[in-house]
Formats: C-alpha cells, structure tokens, sequence
C-alpha cells in the first residue's frame, strides 16, 4: 500500500505497523476513491480507517477540503487529534462543537482550514450565517451514525449534505448498522463497499461480561464492594444526568474518588473531568451515554452499567468502553426485575440467533434468584410473591389448604380465636349490631308496606 511520504512518517510515530480487520480492508477501497460503508465491533480501530484515506486525500487534493460529522464533541476531539497526528500537521484544521466560543471558531474559518471536524448542531449554525463554505469538500465522514439519527440529527445531516457537491467520496462508520443506516447510505452514498468486521452487535472478545440480578436497595453496596475490589480506572454508566451528579456525590462522601461527566456541564469543565480521568486522578467516572460513543482511553479496565441503557445498541458502546484494541476488560451489568424486558431485547440484539450469550454470573441467579436467601426468612404471605393475578394467587391459596391437612387446618383456626386481639373483637360486636339494625329496619319497612297495600 502506497502512501505519501508524510503519513508514511507520521504512522511509523505513531507505531501503526499492522492494520486491524476493519483497517485491512477499508483501507485500500477508499484510497481507490470508492464510496465505504464501514461497521466493526467498538474499539477496533475505525477511526485510523477512515482517517488514513482522508489524509491521503487532502494531500492528493490541496484545493479541496474534507468533513468528518460526529455526534459528540468528546468523539469529535478524540477524531481531529487522532487526523491531526495522521497529517502530521500538513494543513490547516478546525474543530466546530457546542460548548465553546463560537467567536473563536469564525477566526480559525477565516484562515481556510482544510480539515472540518465537528458535530451536526454547530456545523449547522455556521452554516447559517455563511462562515463555512462546503462547496470544495470532496470527502464526508459520518461516524457514529446510528448515534446521530438516535440524537435526532437526520434533518441536520441532511442540511449540511444539501451544501456539499453531488461528486464526493463519502465514507460511513459504525458500530451497529440498523435498517434506518442502511437507507441514509442509499441517500448520500454511490455504490458504496460493504466492510464487515466480525459481529457489528457484538461486544469484542476480551470483554469479561457479568450479569447480576438484584434490587435496585442492592445496586449502590454492591458497586461500593466492587470498588474496593479493584484498583484500575472504572467507568460506571446511569441514565439520567441527575443520577450521575448524585451517584458522583455519594461516591465521594464514602471516600472513593469519583467524577461525573454529563450534558449539563460546560466545555471546560468536561475537559478538566476528562483530564483527571485520564490522567487516574480520579478512580471513577460517572457518565452518561453521552460519553459512551466519545470516550478512547486506553487504561479503562472496568465498566459498570448501573442503569441499563434506553437504547439497546449504547449497551454495546458502554462496554466497548473497555478492551480497546485488543487489550482485556471487564463489563458488570446490574439487571432489577424491572429491567427483564429492556435486558431481553439487548441479549436478542447482541445474539438474534435465540442462543443464550454466555455471561459469567448470569446463569447462577435466575429472574428472581437474588432474593431466594430473602424468601426463606420472610414472612409466610412470601409463597404469593410473582403471582400477577388474582386467579394466580387463589390457585396459590388452593394448593396450599391441600397440601395441609383438614385437623391441623382446625387446630390453627383454634388458636387463632384464642389470640385474637382487643380490636379485632370490637370490631366483630359493632358488625354483629350492625347487622341487627339491619334486620330490624328491613322488617320495619316490610310492615309498613304491608299497611299501604
């Protein structure tokens, strides 16, 4: 494989000596200049595959200009770094996210950057007010594409492609490549080269995946005793912003050191969060899925998904987290009885075969195994715990009585009457009179019927 002089240089810095499977085979169709729709499981190297051809193509091309669309700013910083140490500064570049001065960004426009990295919403904007000119920009990325329809950015996509020229080279990477991809790379794509790598649903191979069902009173004593287990970097995944700041919070209260990064925080505070993490200033890492897709730091060793994700593909992107190119990692997954269907659609998305995915963990505790220890002391009302129905519950009392039999049934009858508190007897005398006033009121009316007849 031929390559300028330039990258050549800067790939033997960066040790890029043997291409992964996705490199491999991407690689020589875009340098060809063909169209490519690229899916390989996370951590696998995409980024180099659409960035050595971009590179190639700007130095083949110096009029014209190249565009990669990512949805998050944290996964469009990880791409211009990655693109500016595959060009090895060879021309002029910008990165236009959210968060930052827009200001600051009309300024680096203004001195005709070649290479365009940004993310749908802020591309858009300067768009609009005419400080970015697509008209020479020959080459498109879109990466992470399932992520950007998922945000709601198909109309934003559409309007920067409308400005790009019909005539263009366009590469789409992702991880997973649902039905909805497929149809946005009949749209923007021509003749497009289908490159698979592997199970695109699937975690990679050195990921140690565990399954716990538990309560959600169980989820955060368990996440404290894992803690205290390990001494690597720990990505833990929750739902909602408010969650991550809270869980962060009460983390640091029970001397664990721990951030959270969410949507919430500004541009520079993201960056100081991220900095410590990286640097293992900081042990854990609270997120939400908004870092799942954005995130490549080599030394995670652990991650936890504390909530289930929404979105059953970002259960591939938060594991995928750990294992980065080729190295091991462990994945704990916290499942609550309210999760059963959230986690089924995950196991059929990761396996549609129907076969059972291995988990270490999962196969010791079934639907409700976590509480078994539970039951055996609980109170005797536990035997019609999961009866949904009253005609569940009946059959329960049913099969009970004839399990017991008829003398003892009487005997605790018995007892029972013997036992029976103040209140309860109160409360039978004033039914007993009740139903006296009752009778007597009814035979009242009766004769006075009778009268009027």
């Amino acid at each position: 494989m031929q390559l300028p002089k330039v990258i050549a240089q800067s790939l033997e810095k960066l040790e890029f000596i043997t291409p992964t499977p996705i490199q491999a085979k991407s690689i020589p169709i875009a340098l060809e200049g063909k169209d490519v729709l690229g899916s390989a499981q996370t951590g696998t190297g995409k980024t180099a595959a659409f960035g050595i051809p971009l590179a190639v193509y700007l130095i083949d091309n110096p009029q014209n200009t190249a565009l990669v669309v990512t949805p998050t700013r944290e996964l469009a910083e990880q791409v211009i770094d990655m693109l500016t140490k595959i060009l090895n500064r060879a021309c002029r570049s910008v990165l236009l996210i959210g968060g930052t001065p827009i200001e600051r960004q009309i300024k680096r426009l203004k001195d005709k950057p070649r290479l365009i990295v940004g993310t749908p919403g802020r591309i858009n904007d300067h768009i609009k007010r005419g400080t970015l000119k697509l008209g020479q920009t020959g080459f498109l990325v879109l990466d992470e594409t399932d992520r950007m329809l998922d945000m709601g950015f198909s109309i934003q996509i559409d309007d920067i492609v409308k400005h790009m020229p019909e005539k263009r080279q366009t590469m789409l990477f992702s991880a997973t490549l649902p039905d909805n991809i497929m149809k946005i790379a009949k749209k923007y794509m021509t003749d497009p080269q289908r490159v698979a790598v592997g199970n695109s649903n699937a975690a990679a191979a050195k990921i140690k995946q565990e399954i716990r069902n538990v309560t959600s009173d169980e989820k955060y004593p368990m996440l404290l005793n894992e803690l205290s287990s390990t001494n690597g970097l720990v990505l833990v995944f929750v739902k909602t912003k408010i969650g991550a700041k809270k869980l962060a919070l009460k983390l640091v209260k029970d001397k664990i050191s721990a951030d959270a990064i969410h949507g919430d925080l500004h541009y520079q505070k993201r960056q100081k969060v991220m900095l410590r993490f990286k640097e293992s200033k900081c042990q854990v890492l609270v997120a939400t899925d908004v870092a799942a897709r954005g995130l490549d730091i080599p030394n995670i060793e652990h991650v936890v998904n504390f909530d289930l994700p929404q979105c059953p593909e970002d259960y591939i992107h938060r594991i995928g987290r750990t294992g980065r190119a080729g190295s091991e990692g462990t994945s704990l997954c916290f499942v609550t009885s309210a999760d059963k269907k959230q986690w089924a659609v995950i196991e059929r998305l990761m396996n549609p075969d129907g076969k059972k995915v291995a988990f270490s963990g999962s196969n010791a505790k079934k639907e409700r195994g976590f509480s078994a220890n539970r039951r055996k002391q609980s109170s005797p009302q536990s035997k019609f715990r999961g009866k949904n129905t009253f005609k569940d519950r009946q059959k329960a009392k049913t099969e009970d009585k004839q399990r017991t039999k008829p003398e003892d049934r009487q005997r605790v009858r018995t007892e029972d009457n013997k036992k029976t508190p103040m209140r309860s007897k109160l409360k039978s005398k004033f039914a007993s009179k009740s139903k006296k006033n009752t009778n007597f009121s009814f035979k009242k009316k009766t004769k006075a019927f009778a009268k009027i007849s």
